[in-house]
This record gives C-alpha cells, sequence and structure tokens, in this order.
C-alpha cells in the first residue's frame, strides 16, 4: 500500500536553522510514526540556490515569462548552470546529513521500503525553503517511487461532495502567447483520452470568470506567461496582450470551481509559486507549477509526458515523477530541466487517479443507435462529396482558383536567386535615348540601332560566350554589310520569331533574314486566361502558313546550345509524336489535356510547368550602353549564355504577367521570362533542379478524398464551436503547408479541391451530428434506465 511521509518546518530560518516533524503513515490514514528533529544553520544555501539561479537565468531561452522578460542571448551558459547546480546539490545533501538531522532520516529508512510508492509532502511557510530543488535529496535515489510536493501549514479539506461529470472535464486557458508557441499544448490536450476540453484562447476577463462559474470542472490548465511576484506570496497570469490576473481577483470563481470538484490545476507556465501558494489558500487539492521560467519546449515535452502518463493510469505523483525524469533527454538543451516541475499539495486531499476522476462509468450510459454511425457518415460523406467536387472541377468550375492557390504558394516559395550561368544584356528607355542621340540613325520599329547591334555582337564574341540570344524581333534586312556577315557568321547567336495566332488571323512575325533556321527559336508565351504565363512552351507544329517556321522555343534553342558543349544532345523518348524531350536522364514530360487546375491542354504542344527560379533577379543584368562603353569585364560574359532584350516601359513595351504579379509594375520583362525557362532547363539537367509536375488524376483525386475523410473525422470528433473552427482551421493550415513543401519539392497537388472537400465535408457531416444527437437526446430520456 502507498505510504504518506509528511515533514513539517516550524518556525526557523537559514539563519537560526528550523525545527522539523517527521511523520509516516498509510495512506489515507493517520501517521503511525512521529518525531522530532532540527536542520541546523546554514546561510549559504539560499546564496548557492541565488546563483544557480542566475546562471540558469542567463541561458537565453525563451521563457514563458512576462513578453518584456524574454531574454535572448547569443552566449551560452550551459556549462556554468550545470556547474553551479552540482555545487547546489553537492551542499545542500551536505546539509541534510547534518547530525542533527540524522535520526529523522535514519526513520525514514527504517519505516520505508525501497519498492513503495510514497507521497512526500514538505509542509513550511518559508519560501526560500520551498524554493529548493528536494527532488535532489539523495534519499530520492533509493526511493524510485518517491515524490516529493509542497504544502503551506494551514489547511482544510473541501466537505461538499464532488458532483459527477460523464468525462474528465478540462478548461484549458491559453494566455498572452508573445514570443511563446501554446499550439503544441493545445494539440496535447486535445488527445486526452475521455476528457471534455474547452479552450479560452487569450480571454477577457469577464469571459474567464464566467467559465469558472459556468460548469463543474475537474482540471484546470493554464498555458501562456505568468509570474511570481510580493516574494513568491502571490502570483499573476497574463490573459492577452494587454489585462493580467492575479488569483485574488478570480478568488470567488476559483472557489466555487474547487467546492464542485475542481481537482488539479497545471500552470505550464513560468514562475509558479506564487500562484501555488494562493491557490492553495483557497484549499484546492493539487497544483502541478514550474518552480522557474520554462522554455517551449521543456513546457511541451513535460506535459506530453504527465498526460501520457496520468491518463495511462499511474498515479498524479508518480505521473509528475515519470515526466519529470523524462525531460533529461533534452537537458543538452535545456540544462536543469527536470528541476523544473513541482507538486503543490492539500495535505487534507488524497489526489485522484484519472480513472477515479471519470464518475460515470460506460454501463451507466444508455446506448443508443446513433453512436456507431459517426465512421459510416464520415466515410459516405467524403465519398459523396469528393465525386462532386471532382466533376465540378473537371468541368473546369475551379480552374480560376486552382491558379490564385499556385500563384500564392509561388511566391510563397523560397528565392533561390539568380542562375550564375546566365547574364542579361538590358535595352532601357535610357539606352534607347542613347543610340537616337549618338548612333546617326533613327531607329525604325527596333529598340537597337544596326551599328550598337554590330557592335554589340562583336564585344560579346569576343568574350566568348556560349550563347547569344538575340530577343529582338528584326523581321527585316539588315542594311550594313557588316552587321549582315557578323549575324551569317556567328554560330552561336539565335534569333526569334513569332508563330502564327489561330485566335487572332495573324501569320506571325518573320525571323532576322540572316539568321539560317537551325539558329532560330519562337518567342511565343503561354499565358492563361487572366494574362499569366505560368506554362513553359518548349517545342511546338507550326501552321503551313506560319511565317516562324521553327520547332523549338528560344528558351530551348539557347538550352540546346549551352547543353552541346557539355555533350548532351536532344532527343524524344519515342516516334510517337506526342513522346515527350529529353537530355540527358531529364525528361521534360509534357502536360496533358487535365493536368492538375488545368482544363483542356493541347497535348500536340510541348508544354510543361514553368518553375520560376526568382522573383526579380532570375541572372545578373547589363545595360547595352554599360557594354558597350566597355564597362563590364569579359569574363564576366566567358561561358555564360547572353540574352539581349527590351525592359523599356516607353516605346517598346515587353511585359508579361506572372505568378508574382500582375500590375504593371510587378510584371516580368520578356526577356527575364526568356531567362527563367533557360534557367529552367539547363538547371533540371545540370543540377537535377525539380521540374513541376502533376500526379495523375486518380492520384490526385484519391488525395482530395483522402482530405474530405480528414473533415468528416473532425466534424464527427468536434462538432460544436469553437473547437470545430479550430480543428477545422489546424487542418487546412496543415493541407496549405503540405501543398507547399510538395510544390517545392516539385509536384503541384490540388490545394483548392481538397480545402472544398475538407470544409464541405466537415458542414454536412457535422449537421447530421447534430441532428443525431438529438435523436440520442431523446432516446437517453425515455430510456427506461434513465
Amino acid at each position: 500500500m502507498a505510504k504518506l511521509v509528511v515533514l513539517r518546518f516550524g518556525d526557523g530560518s537559514f539563519e537560526l536553522g528550523f525545527t522539523v516533524t517527521l511523520q509516516i503513515g498509510e495512506e489515507s490514514d493517520r501517521p503511525s510514526t512521529e518525531m522530532m528533529g532540527k536542520l541546523p544553520p546554514c546561510a549559504e544555501i539560499p546564496l548557492y540556490y541565488a546563483r544557480w539561479q542566475a546562471s540558469y537565468l542567463q541561458l537565453g531561452n525563451r521563457y514563458r515569462l512576462d513578453a518584456e522578460k524574454i531574454q535572448v542571448t547569443n552566449v551560452s551558459f550551459t556549462q556554468d548552470c550545470q556547474s553551479m547546480g552540482h555545487i547546489l546539490r553537492a551542499r545542500f545533501n551536505t546539509w541534510l546529513k547534518a547530525e542533527e538531522f540524522r535520526p529523522l532520516r535514519e526513520k525514514w529508512l527504517e519505516k520505508l521500503l525501497p519498492a513503495e510508492e510514497v507521497r512526500v509532502i514538505l509542509q513550511s511557510e518559508n519560501s526560500q525553503l520551498q524554493r529548493l530543488p528536494w527532488h535532489l535529496w539523495d534519499l530520492f535515489e533509493r526511493y524510485p517511487k518517491a515524490e516529493i510536493a509542497l504544502s503551506l501549514p494551514t489547511y482544510d479539506r473541501i466537505l461538499k461532495p464532488r458532483a459527477p461529470n460523464p468525462v474528465i472535464n478540462i478548461l484549458a486557458i491559453v494566455g498572452n502567447s508573445q514570443g511563446i508557441d501554446t499550439q503544441a499544448d493545445q494539440a496535447i490536450l486535445q488527445k486526452c483520452p475521455d476528457a471534455d476540453v474547452s479552450f479560452l484562447v487569450e480571454p477577457q476577463r469577464k469571459e474567464l470568470n464566467d467559465y469558472l462559474w459556468g460548469k463543474n470542472w475537474d482540471i484546470l490548465f493554464f498555458a501562456g506567461h505568468s509570474s511570481s511576484q510580493g516574494n513568491n506570496s502571490s502570483g499573476r497570469i497574463y490573459l492577452n496582450r494587454t489585462d493580467s490576473l492575479s488569483i485574488s481577483e478570480l478568488k470567488y470563481a476559483l472557489r466555487t470551481a474547487i467546492e464542485r470538484g475542481l481537482q488539479l490545476a497545471i500552470f505550464n507556465s513560468c514562475d509558479g509559486l506564487g500562484l501555488a501558494r494562493e491557490l492553495s489558500d483557497l484549499q484546492i487539492p493539487q497544483v502541478i507549477f514550474m518552480r522557474e521560467p520554462v522554455p517551449d519546449q521543456v513546457a511541451q515535452e513535460f506535459l506530453k509526458y504527465f498526460i501520457e502518463s496520468f491518463a495511462g493510469g499511474e498515479s498524479l505523483y508518480q505521473a509528475v515523477r515519470q515526466a519529470r525524469e523524462r525531460l533529461q533527454g533534452i537537458e543538452d538543451k535545456f540544462p536543469c530541466a527536470t528541476w523544473l516541475p513541482v507538486i503543490c499539495q492539500n495535505p487534507a486531499q488524497t489526489p485522484l487517479s484519472w480513472q477515479q476522476l471519470k464518475h460515470t462509468k460506460k454501463k451507466d450510459i444508455p446506448s443508443n443507435p446513433f453512436r456507431k454511425r459517426g465512421f459510416n457518415v464520415a466515410f459516405f460523406s467524403s465519398l459523396t462529396i469528393t465525386a462532386l467536387v471532382c466533376v465540378f472541377r473537371f468541368l473546369g468550375g475551379l480552374q480560376t482558383s486552382e491558379l490564385k492557390a499556385f500563384d500564392q504558394m509561388m511566391r510563397s516559395r523560397p528565392d533561390e536567386g539568380p542562375d550564375r550561368r546566365l547574364l542579361v544584356v538590358t535595352i532601357d528607355d535610357e539606352d534607347i535615348a542613347y543610340q537616337r542621340n549618338n548612333d546617326g540613325e533613327i531607329l525604325k520599329g527596333t529598340s537597337i540601332s544596326e551599328k550598337s547591334l554590330n557592335k554589340l555582337i562583336a564585344k560579346l564574341v569576343q568574350s566568348q560566350p556560349k550563347a547569344i540570344g538575340l530577343d529582338i524581333y528584326r523581321d527585316f534586312p539588315a542594311k550594313q554589310q557588316d552587321l549582315i556577315n557578323r549575324m551569317q557568321q556567328t554560330d552561336n547567336l539565335v534569333g526569334v520569331c513569332k508563330g502564327s495566332d489561330t485566335s487572332t488571323g495573324t501569320k506571325g512575325i518573320e525571323p532576322p533574314p540572316e539568321i539560317p533556321k537551325e539558329r532560330l527559336g519562337f518567342s511565343d508565351f503561354l499565358h492563361d486566361g487572366d494574362g499569366v504565363v505560368r506554362r513553359h512552351l518548349m517545342f511546338m507544329t507550326q501552321e503551313p502558313a506560319s511565317l516562324c517556321s521553327t520547332r523549338y522555343a528560344f528558351s530551348t534553342q539557347l538550352a540546346f546550345y549551352y547543353l552541346a558543349s557539355l555533350g548532351f544532345q536532344p532527343k524524344f523518348t519515342s516516334k510517337d509524336p506526342k513522346a515527350n524531350l529529353q537530355l540527358g536522364n531529364t525528361v521534360f514530360q509534357r502536360l496533358s489535356p487535365y493536368s492538375g487546375g488545368y482544363q483542356g491542354i493541347d497535348a500536340n504542344s510541348g508544354q510543361i510547368l514553368l518553375n520560376y527560379r526568382s522573383s526579380k533577379n532570375i541572372a545578373e543584368k547589363v545595360s547595352l550602353t554599360q557594354l558597350l562603353s566597355g564597362a563590364v569585364n569579359p569574363r564576366a560574359i566567358k561561358n555564360r549564355i547572353v540574352l539581349i532584350g527590351v525592359t523599356a516601359k516607353g516605346d517598346f513595351p515587353d511585359y508579361w504577367a506572372t505568378p508574382y504579379g500582375t500590375t504593371l509594375d510587378e510584371q516580368m520583362s520578356g526577356v527575364l521570362v526568356q531567362a527563367q525557362m533557360v534557367s529552367q532547363i539547363i538547371s533540371a539537367v545540370l543540377d537535377e533542379r525539380p521540374l513541376l509536375r502533376v500526379w495523375s488524376p486518380w492520384l490526385e483525386a484519391i488525395w482530395i478524398w483522402g482530405w474530405a475523410v480528414v473533415g468528416g473525422i473532425v466534424a464527427w470528433q468536434w462538432c460544436f464551436f469553437p473547437k470545430l473552427a479550430l480543428a477545422v482551421g489546424i487542418a487546412s493550415s496543415i493541407l496549405y503547408l503540405l501543398c507547399l513543401s510538395l510544390l517545392i519539392d516539385g509536384v503541384w497537388v490540388p490545394f483548392v479541391p481538397s480545402a472544398l472537400s475538407l470544409v464541405v465535408t466537415v458542414g454536412v457531416t457535422g449537421t447530421i451530428k447534430l441532428r443525431n444527437l438529438k435523436l440520442s437526446r431523446q432516446i437517453t430520456r425515455t430510456s427506461p434506465e434513465s
């Protein structure tokens, strides 16, 4: 049978010593042994504790203190804290081995067996004495089932019988969480078996007061900022960003809650001794608190281990000891974490187990046919809604919203920075004005004069780039023979033309006459209905009447030239007209007619999704004037792909909407979009950078259905607001983060259809459950057992 040990400290101090009374007896019985003893003076003990406390506070962890007291430092004081802890432990045990205290120690060893479960209660008014790490007493090493709790000398028993509850009622207060993470605490409490957890997140004072009065609570939980005040005689909790409360300001509501059966208060917050002492005055049976500032991870791990042990059948004291000792696994990061959790006990009350907190047994609850329908309702609701969502999606009803979600996730991805293999020569309004003033010729329908173009190509050729891409339409012959010869003889110069557009009836734009067909690429972009470029057209079969007969895109041709110098030659995976392009081991899987959020993709064109590398700095940029004036180091050009294009917003605007923005200020110039496409190809081949791909329609349908099932489970588990709203919010956030992570890894999975199926299934399943609950109550009221 469990034993109860009481160490009652009388009047005294560390300077004068303490009188101590030891009582030992059976649990729930009068003590069978009692004797008096004394602890000698030891004035340095509080000093050793203060030194350890100071080194602990210097660790720089993010504590659950008042936000203004959070410390962040780059200096590690871990070794100092551990060293001071060892010194304090040694000095503390030396004091407890004093000759005057020895008879009590020997009586303990005589009366208690190491295998027995022992509850030890230390009664004292001295807050310094209560602060000490009593769990480090070497006697506890001999008694693995012993745990110590603190108590005030005065206490009383609550005589009013505890009101029965069908489940364990937990009131969880999530106070001011600035600078800390309380989400993990909430997730742990949600998993408590046979418990009904009511969350109050950053409540107002009146709201908390009303909740305490409104229900028979078994456990009160608080996470957030707290502190002890007035020499540990009082405590304060911080409810929200503006309001804080002392225990005395909730005195009447807490006293009523305790009289109605509140058994345990858990303060998973900092510096809780003052809170525990004030609650002890209200005769609460037990309080668990943290003796010092507590880091987030320590608080979360302790709560997880404690609930696991307590709900698993261990007594409250054993659950605390096990949870506390398991914190040793993180003491490399959080020294002395095992020192923090402490129990405060009302000696007149016997701690109840988790099972004893549940008054109503299952056999006492009338059975009804609706309790077994939860899984079936969630399952069939999810199937039906998934089918409706997939049909609606197949018909194009979700395309706009899916593309918007795709853009949002593209913007949320980390910027990969510029591709060092590319260099962009920009022609802006200043460059155009400079040419008009200095080249002695008028620019007719083009952004670069023949003189400047000739000089530009000559300078680039001297610097030996891998390829030169002229992203400027020149559908007219050059006049200067020197430029004609240079364009014909520069073997790595790629020009552009534009394919025919059947939607407008145009036949396209002719290529520069000086550049042969094998060095041409089409400049056509694919933009969606909202004007945004999300796809990369790598190759296509041109219309017979098209003025641009080249098969490959401008970006594809430039990538071919660069990769060919490294031994990569393009090929198709088969002779099928719908085969995929392959470079090395990289296969560019073209989009199918119903890929991802798209409907009606042309299967005959080589379209892939454009995996943008960077929102702004896809490549280094130099202006035309800078390059012509010799301000650019030739080494910055050698072995690179050089793209030449217009970035002017005056006479020759060439700007496109992208996932990064659709307004004119946010749009991306055409030459930079081409650079994104070139970078996508060579990065996929050389760096194994992921290409964006989509799952098969069947796999996407299974994914959507899976989230519908999640919605059904959530609705059946929590059908009342605000728990349901919180659960749906958490599930939706997890869905979004998963979709974003997969997109970063190269897979575009359906977010909008999945979120829609989740929310709609929650609504349908929740409505059905509420209806069944009403019928269930009717059955319960009319049952003969009632």
